[in-house]
């Protein structure tokens, strides 16, 4: 396999598995998925993305942000770039959000009205956004019944479309206070307490007791 620090675009790219078989189940699927980002970014934060699947679809659609070409012209939001699960470069992704079955649908509905209603369709800033944490980060608010818990090296999740001081936390049952995501610090059920400084955050898991730290993310009781 290559290398991820070097020839990053040979890096393994397949499923992951983790999506069922969209020519087998007959159930409804939403799912989120997080993973490494690519090169030295890798080291600070991970790369988000939505993949769906209506109860009548013969396969997924997967929504991302992605920054390459933005400056060409190119829309930022990508759709069906790969498959639902896919590794990242040589990432295996994690599953954030798994949603099957009755109800499904109708959540998909609201999903792709909040991508649609995404403010920065043709924008992109590595940092301290917008980029694809705030992507998934925006959808996850517009659709709190989601609970989307975003990790905390998703930099960019803090960063607050239209220059908004105040937000909902990305899954909806808490709120935060944010600076362009340059600074901040945001309360919730879900994600706890975070101190975002400079996009890094600190901060302590309260439903799963444990740490938060730049870089490494979550350590405690899994």
């Amino acid at each position: 396999m290559a290398s991820r620090q070097g020839d990053w675009w040979l890096a393994r790219r397949d499923s992951s598995g983790q999506a069922p078989d969209a020519a087998v189940t007959t159930d409804a699927v939403l799912q989120v998925y997080a993973a490494r980002a690519v090169g030295w970014r890798g080291l600070l934060g991970v790369h988000t993305w939505i993949a769906v699947r209506r109860a009548d679809a013969q396969a997924y659609t997967r929504y991302e942000v992605i920054g390459w070409g933005v400056e060409r012209g190119i829309a930022a939001i990508r759709v069906n770039r790969t498959g639902p699960d896919n590794y990242w470069f040589g990432a295996r992704p994690d599953l954030l959000l798994d949603r099957r079955g009755e109800g499904v649908n109708e959540l998909i509905d609201r999903v792709e009205a909040a991508i649609a209603a995404y403010p920065y369709q043709d924008e992109y800033r590595l940092w301290p956004g917008p980029n694809s944490n705030t992507f998934t980060a925006f959808v996850g608010r517009s659709v709190p019944e989601l609970r989307l818990k975003l990790p905390s090296t998703a930099i960019g999740k803090d960063y607050l479309p239209g220059g908004a001081l105040v937000a909902l936390t990305p899954a909806g049952r808490g709120v935060q206070l944010s600076l362009f995501g340059v600074a901040g610090i945001g309360a919730g059920w879900d994600e706890g307490l975070e101190v975002n400084v400079l996009g890094l955050v600190f901060g302590l898991d309260v439903t799963s007791p444990g740490l938060k730290l730049p870089g490494i993310g979550r350590v405690g009781i899994p």
